[in-house]
């Protein structure tokens, strides 16, 4: 994946601007850059996926929304949510160049009561472990029919804010109420990332 210099000068503005600037520098951490590398390469399968509208639950900083911008997929929309209000103008930052084109929004909301402005062909929850498993379903019955899923957990229960690890990817599957299309997993240093993509049943 090539990054545009324009895009990564944005990142550096993001995290100077940043009131944490350690908690902004997180998104950096080498297991997330390879945990987004794995879901972007994971939908490089799906050609459908070129001029989609996107979105992302648990966008946090905004880095997945600009790595997939930066990569082949030809993404036209993403909307990146987050409940922490403090993500909007650090997402927003790094994607500046995309917003300002009209193609990226960053929204502070609760994934569970967010209301759909837009209808995504895409849905990407990388956030499954930060929320109750009631969360999960209610977030996922909000889904709009006919959207592709795509979802990541892992096995990092020693992490405060993880409150719906899952002990292997099997249960990760069984959890997640999905028409399974495509699995995989990716072993880290200190956990395994589970990924799967689908549609939810009726």
């Amino acid at each position: 994946m090539k990054i545009e210099i324009e895009d990564i000068k944005f990142w550096m503005d993001a995290i100077r601007n940043s009131e944490d600037r350690d908690r902004t520098l997180e998104s950096f951490w080498g297991g997330q850059i390879q945990s987004k590398l794995f879901l972007i390469d994971a939908l490089e399968k799906h050609k459908q996926i070129r001029n989609a509208e996107v979105v992302i639950f648990g966008g946090w900083n905004g880095l997945l929304s600009s790595m997939i911008f930066n990569s082949e997929l030809g993404i036209k929309h993403i909307t990146s949510v987050d409940i922490d209000p403090k993500c909007k103008e650090i997402a927003t930052t790094m994607n500046k160049r995309q917003e300002i084109e009209g193609r990226f929004e960053a929204v502070t909301a609760d994934m569970v009561t967010y209301e759909y402005t837009r209808h995504p062909y895409f849905i990407i929850n990388t956030s499954c472990e930060h929320i109750t498993r009631d969360q999960y379903n209610q977030w996922l019955e909000n889904v709009p029919e006919g959207c592709q899923i795509i979802l990541q957990s892992n096995n990092y229960f020693d992490h405060p804010e993880h409150i719906n690890c899952c002990e292997d990817l099997q249960q990760f599957k069984t959890r997640s109420k999905l028409r399974i299309t495509d699995e995989a997993e990716l072993k880290l240093e200190k956990y395994t990332r589970f990924m799967i993509i689908g549609r939810k049943d009726k």
